[in-house]
């Protein structure tokens, strides 16, 4: 009985638990999601200096800063001795996140104004149609089967 055993060296949990994952060590962790928000990544610092008007810009749209509480597997990610040392910053990241609704909002907005950016164009265009020379011209093709030549 005792020969169908495994020595009790061999069993251990390293041997049982699957591998870990490797991953690129400039590749960020995912936060873990919280119902009802969104996350991004607000990029804090450009060419060395501050970069306090994309910060500001972010939010005034809605983006707010996560705190190192709210996702506690970044606390060994941030680096110590940077400002906002409570929020989750990982080098001249600062991780943000914004309601689902005001997301939304945000995707209508541009939506429309790329839909009127395009009509616009449009327009334009058609105003510089001319019968004698069109811009565009509508084509018309058919396919027909089982007729002979």
């Amino acid at each position: 009985m005792a020969e169908n055993r495994l020595a009790r060296e061999l069993e251990t949990r390293s041997r049982t638990e699957r591998p870990k994952k490797w991953q690129r060590p400039d590749a960020i962790p995912e936060p873990q999601k919280e119902p009802g928000y969104v996350y991004r990544w607000v990029r804090t610092v450009l060419d060395g200096k501050d970069d306090e008007r994309n910060v500001s810009s972010k939010f005034r749209e809605g983006w707010e800063p996560v705190k190192l509480e709210e996702q506690p597997q970044y606390r060994s990610l941030v680096t110590a001795g940077i400002k906002q040392t409570d929020n989750v910053r990982i080098g001249e990241l600062l991780l943000c996140k914004m309601p689902e609704e005001f997301k939304d909002q945000r995707a209508a907005y541009f939506g429309k104004a790329a839909k009127d950016n395009m009509e616009a164009v449009d327009n334009n265009l058609m105003r510089e149609n001319d019968p004698r020379m069109p811009l565009f011209k509508e084509r018309k093709t058919s396919t027909s089967f089982g007729k002979g030549i």
